[in-house]
């Protein structure tokens, strides 16, 4: 299964370049509402969230527009079959799931921008 980590022995700075690359590559725009990825308070630092792949999206998704790639493992949305009920984004123990104001939900497919985009190398694309 590909899959997007967070590296336990790095430290996130919270400079939200991995935010800034997500929302900008799939929304034409740095918004951290429009991003995969969240940067959470940890203590006296930051903690990058990101998509576990675990499949409880596919699960409550009443239109059957969540599947899992049977090559990679990761979850994805068909944004043809997406009505925007938000019942996956309500279910996400991650809350990394996103819900523009128009248009179908999103979700991390892995892609490996974010981690690309990493000053820090927190965040990597593994096969489990």
């Amino acid at each position: 299964m590909k899959k997007l980590v967070v590296n336990k022995t790095a430290e996130c700075m919270a400079c939200l370049e991995c935010v800034r690359a997500c929302s900008t590559a799939f929304y034409k725009e740095f918004n951290e509402d429009l991003s995969c990825i969240r940067i959470v308070a940890k203590g006296a630092g930051a903690k990058p969230m990101t998509c576990i792949q675990c499949g409880k999206c596919m699960k409550v998704c009443e239109a059957g527009a969540i599947t899992q790639n049977p090559k990679t493992g990761v979850y994805m949305i068909n944004k043809k079959l997406c009505t925007s009920c938000g019942k996956c984004v309500e279910i996400c123990p991650m809350k990394v799931m996103v819900a523009p104001a128009e248009g179908p939900t999103s979700k991390c497919i892995s892609c490996g921008i974010c981690a690309k985009a990493c000053p820090m190398g927190i965040l990597e694309i593994v096969e489990k």
